[in-house]
């Protein structure tokens, strides 16, 4: 089988060239045409020798996705389905437009493990996780369709990131390399749902993107009936080590909190969240939290989100509730593709 000329950093691509008998510098010229010209055939590398085009359309294949599905928001959020070319497997991508640039929320593994509860992942089978240029492909996927360039990336879509940690770490590389897509790290957040001793790898990685961590909960009983992940690594062991994050990169963390109606969304929650996390470099994104079907779930009032925004911002916690956005095209992680897997 061919390779797919994208799983390849640059450091990697220098490589098999050498091997190839060819120049590195020739590594350089395909891997800018492939991420700032985001040129879809090698026979368009007009810098390139017929000869080595051939090559290099013998040995290797440029994936490019296809768009199964494509669904705009009357808030201009647009959800992409991708056909990823194998088998039949397709993924979900979201563009957002916020007044600091296009974030893209991308996935890294087709299916999950996890069960978050309230998550529209939970219950598609999990299959694989993607490969690094199949993450970075869904940046490529997206600038071609719209002719746009995305400015931030969050990884929020389908799948847990650290779950498919050396991929996803490849293609933070590729897409923060500056002869790449040169997408500088601090645009660049991974969202975990709390695998402890990736986090600390991630820290030791020193790349300087933002960890988002999916916490929704302050106590460990109630964290548990919604995150079976809680039953493996506590929330003391999260903290533990979000604060060793913080101390090893100097970069603020950012807890996720999904408010549930009647579950998690009062002031007792809220007394109990600032007691956990007092003190820390750490921002709190207030979520509210999105009905799925068959979910157990549902959103917390109005009055509720914002009571629990002021209790916390009040209390020496910088806490902001995320802008809704895309609710009327099943913007929610995974809901187009279960969607489409009932088809």
């Amino acid at each position: 089988m061919k390779k797919n000329i994208k799983d390849f950093n640059l450091e990697e691509l220098k490589q098999e060239f050498i091997e190839l008998g060819e120049k590195p510098f020739r590594a350089e010229q395909v891997f800018k045409w492939l991420w700032q010209e985001n040129i879809t055939d090698f026979q368009n590398m007009t810098n390139l020798s017929k000869e080595l085009r051939q090559k290099l359309n013998d040995l290797y294949i440029i994936k490019n996705f296809e768009i199964l599905k494509k669904q705009k928001s009357k808030d201009g959020t647009i959800k992409y389905l991708f056909d990823i070319l194998d088998g039949g497997n397709a993924i979900e991508t979201v563009l957002m437009e916020y007044k600091y640039g296009k974030t893209l929320c991308v996935s890294s593994q087709i299916g999950c493990k996890m069960g978050c509860k309230f998550c529209a992942s939970t219950g598609i089978p999990f299959v694989r996780s993607l490969t690094s240029g199949e993450i970075a492909e869904q940046i490529l996927a997206v600038q071609r369709d719209e002719n746009i360039r995305i400015s931030n990336i969050v990884f929020m879509g389908i799948g847990e990131p650290l779950d498919n940690y050396e991929n996803v770490v490849k293609a933070i590389r590729i897409l923060n390399n500056p002869k790449g897509l040169a997408i500088g790290a601090r645009h660049i957040s991974v969202s975990t749902s709390g695998i402890v001793p990736k986090i600390y790898s991630l820290a030791d990685e020193q790349i300087q993107c933002t960890l988002s961590i999916s916490l929704h909960s302050p106590t460990d009983e109630q964290r548990s009936e919604i995150m079976p992940i809680n039953k493996v690594y506590n929330i003391e062991k999260l903290i533990q080590a979000c604060k060793y994050y913080i101390e090893t990169t100097g970069r603020r963390v950012s807890f996720e909190y999904a408010l549930a109606k009647d579950n998690n969304d009062n002031l007792e929650d809220a007394k109990k969240l600032i007691k956990l996390i007092k003190g820390m470099n750490c921002h709190v994104n207030l979520i509210p939290i999105n009905k799925i079907e068959n979910g157990k779930f549902t959103k917390s009032t109005n009055e509720n989100i914002i009571k629990f925004r002021d209790y916390l911002n009040n209390h020496g916690i910088v806490a902001t509730i995320r802008r809704e956005l895309g609710s009327d095209i099943d913007a929610a992680c995974g809901q187009l593709r279960r969607k489409n897997l009932k088809k």
